[in-house]
């Protein structure tokens, strides 16, 4: 249902450079090492713990939203956001690289973004199309913020409390009980992690993406000459590869869809992770060095902090580090489009293409549930064990559609 989720596309902005800033003022307490909280907020999750932060844009009164993203190395906005807010918009010789293409910057200079409590001035936002994202979170996607923001600041994202509480830099007093990471950081964290095989240990580095809803993405090159899904010989059963198509920067592009038995982030293990699988032809991970990119469906399990300025990254497990994976459990991929659930893919051989499922159907409610809630029907349809009772549109005629729900892998 979801594939498309790491569509963020891992952004990468080549040569950006972090702009000044001007910010509400901070108190630190008598101890120095212990800070005061410039500001705090709520957030909301969406697929794969993806982060939508609410923000304004200089002295317009609309309300934007932003995807908080480690991934992307500046701070964007949409291109039809620019447009509706009549900015100005300049072309740079600067270009973006994601996972289906590369194309050339366009900036809008010199804005502010303002958080509750906090503004953040002399911000030069990059332009990108994010209409997709739209579709697949079912939200108006106005932006994204990455290293321009995250750089100035300590941020600590809660998933627990859904709140993103901002220090100003210095010693941060972490509590006890995490795991400290200490990532090669330019613009865009890279960590080192090993993954087991029924063979063997492969540990390789990864970029640490927020904005990415999915657990893993490994480049091909990285998993052929690695042969981490190699299997033992006297196991006759093979691993399950789905062939699935995803959305990523310049157009749509073919990935595989499968399991990698043990990934690792410092002590804490995850056993059969969902992991994608893509042709790196942008060279978006430099493999050999890197392998790919650990995305927030691994990464919401704990609670975050942020210090760029320290080159350091603190993980506190949460109440959700036993959740279930994100990923399309049916094969049915759905995406909020002109207000419509719509069918855009069905994944061959899945639970969707043997219940009837087509591309093109609407689906107009589920178990019982009418409207267009795109989130609600995700949630619907992973409860493995059941049967979601859909009620589509095609053709102008109206269907029901027992789908049974289990795991695709």
């Amino acid at each position: 249902m979801y594939r498309a989720l790491f569509h963020t596309l891992l952004l990468i902005m080549l040569a950006s450079q972090p702009a000044s800033a001007s910010a509400a003022a901070s108190t630190f307490a008598a101890d120095t090492s212990v800070l005061t909280p410039i500001t705090r907020f709520h957030f909301k999750q969406y697929y794969g713990g993806v982060v939508i932060v609410q923000a304004l844009l200089d002295k317009f009164p609309d309300t934007l939203q932003f995807i908080l993203d480690t991934g992307s190395a500046g701070i964007s906005l949409d291109t039809t956001t620019c447009r509706r807010l009549g900015l100005a918009i300049k072309p740079s010789d600067k270009i973006i690289r994601g996972l289906a293409g590369s194309k050339p910057v366009f900036y809008a200079h010199n804005h502010s973004l303002v958080l509750p409590g906090l503004r953040v001035d002399s911000l030069d936002f990059h332009i990108n199309d994010y209409e997709l994202i739209s579709q697949v979170y079912g939200i108006q996607v106005d932006g994204i913020i990455g290293f321009s923001f995250l750089a100035r600041y300590v941020v600590t994202v809660d998933y627990d409390t859904e709140e993103i509480i901002v220090y100003p830099k210095g010693n941060f007093p972490y509590p006890k009980g995490g795991l400290l990471l200490r990532p090669s950081l330019t613009q865009i964290p890279l960590i080192s992690a090993p993954m087991r095989n029924a063979v063997r240990t492969i540990t390789n580095r990864y970029y640490f993406d927020t904005g990415a809803g999915m657990c893993l993405l490994l480049s091909s090159q990285f998993v052929n000459d690695s042969s981490v899904l190699q299997e033992k010989r006297r196991r006759r059963k093979t691993k399950k590869i789905i062939q699935t198509e995803a959305q990523g920067l310049g157009g749509k592009m073919s990935m595989s869809l499968t399991t990698i038995p043990e990934f690792r982030i410092g002590n804490y293990t995850f056993r059969n992770v969902p992991t994608y699988i893509f042709d790196d032809k942008s060279n978006v991970t430099a493999y050999p060095f890197l392998g790919g990119m650990i995305g927030n469906d691994l990464l919401r399990r704990f609670n975050i902090t942020l210090n760029y300025s320290r080159k350091e990254i603190y993980l506190m497990p949460n109440t959700h580090f036993r959740d279930m994976f994100d990923y399309s459990y049916t094969g049915l991929i759905i995406y909020l489009i002109d207000g419509r659930v719509e069918v855009t893919d069905v994944i061959k051989g899945s639970p969707a293409e043997k219940a009837g499922f087509k591309k093109g159907d609407i689906i107009v409610a589920i178990n019982n549930n009418l409207g267009n809630n795109l989130q609600l029907f995700r949630e619907l349809l992973k409860n493995i064990g059941t049967k979601a009772v859909c009620l589509i549109s095609r053709d102008n005629d109206l269907l029901i559609k027992k789908l049974p729900i289990k795991s695709i892998l």
